[in-house]
């Protein structure tokens, strides 16, 4: 019975959390297209540069929200390992994606430095302010998702950038009303395109990492190793393999020396426990081997 109301609460969450994810894209499309009409009209860079990071934003959004179905499928005869990457696969898209946009506003930017265009300030400065107000709402409701996953805690950090992006172009939009500098708005448009670049490099190694089978940061391998070395039995570890399956699950290998006369089934099972109990480490591959066959000039780590 308690199963079963684990089972339904985890259920209950994922349901509410594409909910909320779905209201998210909505609201981030119908920012998008007013803001864009507003730039166009407005003649504000900045503004478009705003908009085409909130329809990325909306696009991830998107792709975050079918990722999320996917990565429930269970295995089977051709995912093995069943689809939970397939969030961190969306991750990768998005970044890339933010890339690309990002190199392309830096490149408009610097062609408005040369030849500045006259720019509606009050247009500018309530679009943008709405834009603030929307992208409030919207990382309000992916932030509760957003701690469980790695693509939607993506969506959300963007959201809060898009926040702090709608706010220097209220500041941009002020000082050309104010002073009529017309250069900030190409200004503000680099510093977007500058940001968003910085917030991939900080966000894109993790997503990598998963995806080429890197061992996580914690726990570190030589600490598990060390556990497992210290088991009564043990004499030693090779070809060892710890790496993350998917975002939330860690997998591990191993040949294992056994020192003596000690019970294999015995043994196994105590390794597994340690792992399980210690570092939350549940699919396991344990190969034992006595002294005397043991791999000849075998590598500590990997093959």
């Amino acid at each position: 019975m308690p199963h079963d109301h684990h089972h339904h609460h985890h259920h209950h969450a994922e349901v509410e959390g594409d909910r909320r994810v779905a209201m998210a894209v909505g609201v981030n499309i119908l920012l998008t297209l007013v803001q864009i009409i507003a730039g166009v009209f407005s003649g504000s860079l900045a503004l478009i540069a705003d908009a085409v990071h909130n329809l990325s934003d909306a696009m991830s959004l998107v792709i975050a929200f079918f990722a999320r179905r996917i990565a429930r499928r269970p295995a089977d005869a051709s995912m093995t390992f069943g689809y939970g990457r397939a969030e961190v696969v969306a991750a990768l898209i998005n970044y890339v994606t933010l890339v690309v946009l990002a190199v392309w506003l830096a490149a408009e930017g610097v062609q408005r430095l040369f030849n500045p265009v006259e720019v509606e300030g009050w247009t500018v400065v309530v679009v943008a302010a709405i834009a603030l107000l929307i992208d409030t709402v919207t990382a309000l409701l992916v932030f509760r998702p957003s701690k469980d996953s790695m693509n939607i805690r993506a969506a959300f950090l963007h959201n809060v950038m898009d926040a702090l992006g709608s706010v220097a172009v209220i500041v941009a939009g002020t000082l050309i009303l104010l002073y009529d500098w017309r250069l900030v708005d190409p200004l503000v448009t680099l510093a977007i395109a500058g940001y968003i670049l910085w917030h991939v490099a900080q966000e894109i190694g993790p997503v990598v990492r998963v995806l080429m089978m890197g061992s996580p940061d914690s726990p570190a391998l030589e600490e598990v190793m060390a556990m497992l070395e210290a088991v009564e039995g043990v004499d030693s570890l090779h070809h060892v393999h710890l790496w993350r399956m998917q975002e939330h699950e860690l997998g591990m290998e191993a040949h294992v020396v056994m020192a003596g006369s000690v019970a294999p089934e015995a043994l196994r099972a105590a390794l597994k426990a340690r792992l399980a109990d210690g570092f939350g480490i549940k699919h396991t591959m344990l190969e034992l081997e006595t002294q005397g066959a043991a791999c000849r000039d075998a590598a500590r780590i990997g093959h």
